[in-house]
């Protein structure tokens, strides 16, 4: 028998050299609504734009990619 079930969020993004994983603050957020959370804690955000979904394992992984402080 088949059973159905609803896969967490997550929200990855690079701060210069290491992976940050969010968890979902609430599953009734868009992923613009995520990122706007957590620009408070994470300036790079502001300007951040959303890659994914994406399922990965037992997840739907979102994206956040930054361009501050690349060259070229």
């Amino acid at each position: 028998m088949l059973t159905a079930s609803i896969l967490p969020r997550v929200f990855i993004f690079k701060d210069k050299d290491s992976e940050v994983r969010l968890s979902d603050p609430s599953s009734k957020m868009s992923p613009e609504e995520v990122m706007n959370f957590y620009s408070g804690t994470y300036p790079i955000l502001t300007t951040a734009k959303i890659e994914g979904p994406e399922i990965k394992g037992d997840e739907i992984e979102y994206k956040f990619l930054t361009t501050l402080g690349t060259k070229g």
